[in-house]
């Protein structure tokens, strides 16, 4: 049975947009996730061979004296101070913002997804002009996985809150596409790239999860865009396919009759059940509250602000029992923070002390 407050829902065509181009942002980061992962083993590998002074077999010698802080990171040793010059060759933003905190340079020589966690969302790639059909040209297209050599080289070229992050199958579509953006080692054209993270931010900066139709399509163009940049890698080449197909299809809630199955469908045959729209619709919302919590955490937007879009989501979430439920712990962790600042403002100089304790 369709559950009377889905339907609802996707009666509203602005908010079914939104949903749809989630939808394909958890698309996106499925297919990218293991290339991603492959791609950056054999950069790291690469960079060892070609640095004698970075080889696994370097340690850091100064501990605790080498730990970055947000943006900043002095290295005590040598080895780190060759780390962080070889990291900074090789990213498209060397000027730019860098999220030292995200890493643990002890880890460099031997783990590849540290050094991915430093890039900025700024950074910049390059226009492939490979062979015809080639489509994707880095050089060593790397087919091993090696999960623990791989996890901390790529945080060095990842947004801020990815310090906890072990891996790219942790990361969401944004947290890979300021990777690819980022890392001179993906051939790729950053305006396509970027055009799609900004598509992204426009979705979970919604204050109101509503996106036009207008907007859905222009979406559609951009994200087909950048995936066209992968045109050689099977993975990304069979979503570019699914993402077509969702975003021209209806949507439409069926009220099940006999041998019809509940969910959306449309004329390509695409079908999803109540219980998947369901999941992808939980799976979004808990995102966009994250974000929120990271920008919150991080001050990156003024706390009234944040109260604001996170009463607009209680507002809906109070009239949608069937996500509530499923976001109890995160809406609880946004209140908590917020309590946090309220008393951390309350104990500043200048603010205003009850009468008798002056």
């Amino acid at each position: 049975m369709v559950l009377p407050e889905l339907a609802a829902r996707l009666n509203c065509t602005e908010y079914k947009n939104w949903v749809k181009a989630g939808y394909c942002l958890l698309l996106l980061r499925g297919c990218l996730q293991g290339f991603v992962g492959r791609e950056m083993v054999a950069f790291h590998r690469g960079l060892l061979a070609s640095a004698p002074g970075l080889s696994p077999g370097t340690t850091c010698r100064s501990g605790s004296r080498c730990s970055p802080r947000a943006r900043q990171f002095q290295p005590q040793c040598q080895v780190c101070a060759e780390w962080k010059r070889e990291i900074l060759k090789h990213h498209t933003n060397r000027n730019g913002d860098v999220h030292w905190g995200n890493c643990r340079p002890g880890r460099w020589p031997v783990d590849a997804w540290e050094v991915a966690k430093f890039a900025t969302c700024k950074a910049i790639g390059k226009i492939s002009t490979g062979g015809a059909g080639t489509g994707w040209s880095v050089s060593s297209m790397s087919t091993g996985t090696d999960g623990e050599t791989r996890n901390a080289f790529l945080r060095a070229f990842m947004p801020r809150g990815l310090a906890d992050k072990t891996g790219p199958e942790d990361c969401d579509a944004v947290a890979l596409l300021n990777l690819i953006n980022s890392c001179d080692h993906f051939m790729v054209d950053r305006k396509k790239v970027t055009e799609v993270i900004k598509c992204r931010n426009d979705i979970m900066h919604s204050s109101e999860m509503k996106v036009s139709s207008t907007w859905l399509r222009d979406f559609q163009m951009k994200i087909q865009n950048f995936l066209n940049e992968f045109r050689g890698i099977p993975e990304i080449v069979e979503v570019y396919s699914r993402i077509e197909q969702l975003l021209v299809s209806d949507w439409a809630v069926h009220i099940p009759e006999e041998d019809h199955r509940d969910g959306c469908e449309n004329e390509a045959g695409i079908s999803l059940s109540e219980s998947e729209v369901n999941e992808i619709e939980m799976e979004f919302l808990k995102e966009k509250l994250q974000e929120m919590y990271l920008q919150a955490k991080e001050q990156e937007v003024l706390p009234e602000e944040i109260l604001n879009r996170l009463e607009v989501v209680k507002e809906f979430l109070r009239n949608n029992e069937d996500l509530r439920n499923g976001l109890t712990e995160d809406l609880q962790k946004l209140d908590g923070l917020h309590l946090q600042h309220q008393k951390r403002d309350s104990k500043e100089p200048g603010a205003q002390t009850p009468e008798g304790e002056a």
